[in-house]
């Protein structure tokens, strides 16, 4: 049984989700709030495993709200709730600690994959949003006298090659596609993407993305 929590400053929304959540004989919902501060009054009584988290929310949002929440609980795994365009947000809810990455309007199955997904560890995007993505992320420029990951430990940081391989992977590229445009062969876009895999310690595309978000190789 898989413990949600849900927070949202539309109780509408909220409601009609607690009772598709609800349907499901693996998840029990123990929190329904309208707040950030609500939420983090009663997160040790309600102790989520997983919580549906609203970005825009008076007071407090959900970046903070999710920083606060992670600092009482570390386990608590967060899926970001957003409404179509709200690019902007993805980059802050990804460093409060966010795991999964949820459209409004997404189908109930996305929903269910996105707790599965979490709960097992992994991070989860929608497929829109990866899609939305492709088509606004950008690389951002090294800084003259450093690099824009020097929280990467050396060994484990990524050569021009490999960023600009992983750019192209979070654009949703194929592997053709890369070696077309980079003009190299596609057993080099493997072997690129094998040493990105490795030293990003990521192990599909939507944590590739949040992974090059959180380490500003780009920017949406």
């Amino acid at each position: 049984m898989v413990r949600i929590a849900l927070v949202d400053d539309h109780s509408l929304f909220r409601h009609g989700l607690k009772v598709l959540l609800s349907s499901n004989k693996n998840f029990e919902v123990v929190a329904d709030v309208g707040s950030g501060q609500e939420f983090l009054s009663v997160l040790n009584e309600s102790c989520p495993d997983v919580v549906f988290m609203d970005y825009s929310m008076p007071e407090m949002n959900g970046a903070e709200t999710t920083r606060q929440a992670l600092a009482i609980m570390p386990d608590l795994k967060v899926i970001t709730l957003s409404m179509f365009g709200d690019n902007a947000y993805y980059s802050d809810m990804v460093e409060s600690g966010a795991k999964g990455f949820l459209l409004k309007d997404s189908p109930f199955d996305e929903v269910i994959s996105a707790v599965e997904t979490v709960t097992d560890g992994g991070t989860y995007f929608s497929d829109s949003l990866l899609k939305s993505f492709s088509e606004s992320l950008r690389r951002v420029p090294t800084p003259i006298g450093g690099s824009v990951h020097d929280d990467i430990a050396e060994a484990d940081r990524l050569s021009e090659r490999e960023e600009e391989i992983l750019v192209a992977i979070c654009r949703g590229l194929s592997t053709q596609e890369i070696a077309d445009t980079l003009y190299i062969s596609k057993r080099t876009v493997d072997k690129h993407r094998a040493n990105i895999l490795e030293k990003s310690g990521c192990k599909n595309t939507a944590s590739l993305v949040v992974y090059a978000i959180k380490h500003g190789i780009v920017e949406i």
